[in-house]
C-alpha cells in the first residue's frame, strides 16, 4: 500500500519481558515455559514496551518506552499444567498471562497499567497519537495537514 499517498499515521510496537536482567521470549518448550511461570514468584518479571508512531508524509517520528512490573505469588503447579496444555503460553513473551483466569489470582501488585503489561499502553498510544496530530496541524496543506482525522480510514 503507498501509505505517504493516502497521508496516514503508522503505528508499530513491540514488547520484551525482563526477568532478573534476562530477556525472556516466547517459551520454546515445555520446560521453559514452567521455569519462566515459576521464576515470576521469586522475582518479579518487568515488561518493557515501545511504540513509535511515524507520519508517511513527513517521515517524522514520536516514540515512547513504557514499562510495567508484576510481582506475584506462588502460581500452583496444577494452573501451570493447564496453562501449558492449553497452549498460549507459548504465544506470549515470557510466558506472561496477566489476565489469564488461572494467573490473576496470584497476581499481588502491578506497576504498571495491565494493558501496558500485555503489550500496549493506550495511554502511551493516545498521548504519542495526540503529539503527532498536534505537530500535523502546524503543517502547511501541501505538506500533509489534510490528514485524515484520528479514526477516518
Amino acid at each position: 500500500a503507498d501509505f505517504a499517498a493516502r497521508r496516514a499515521f503508522i503505528l508499530t510496537a513491540d514488547q520484551v519481558v525482563v526477568w532478573k536482567d534476562q530477556i525472556l521470549e516466547k517459551p520454546e518448550n515445555e520446560a521453559e515455559a514452567r521455569a519462566f511461570i515459576a521464576g515470576y514468584a521469586e522475582s518479579p518479571p518487568r515488561t518493557v514496551g515501545s511504540c513509535v508512531i511515524s507520519c508517511t508524509v513527513t517521515g517524522k517520528q514520536w516514540t515512547a518506552v513504557d514499562e510495567a512490573c508484576v510481582h506475584f505469588d506462588s502460581i500452583p503447579e496444577s494452573s501451570v499444567d493447564a496453562l501449558i496444555e492449553a497452549g498460549d503460553v507459548y504465544y506470549c513473551a515470557g510466558g506472561l498471562m496477566v489476565e489469564h483466569p488461572l494467573v490473576s489470582p496470584h497476581v499481588v501488585r502491578m506497576d504498571g497499567t495491565i494493558d501496558s503489561v500485555m503489550g500496549l499502553c493506550k495511554a502511551t498510544v493516545e498521548r504519542l497519537l495526540g503529539q503527532a496530530m498536534e505537530a500535523r496541524a502546524t503543517l502547511p496543506a501541501a505538506e500533509g495537514r489534510e490528514l485524515p482525522a484520528a479514526g477516518d480510514t
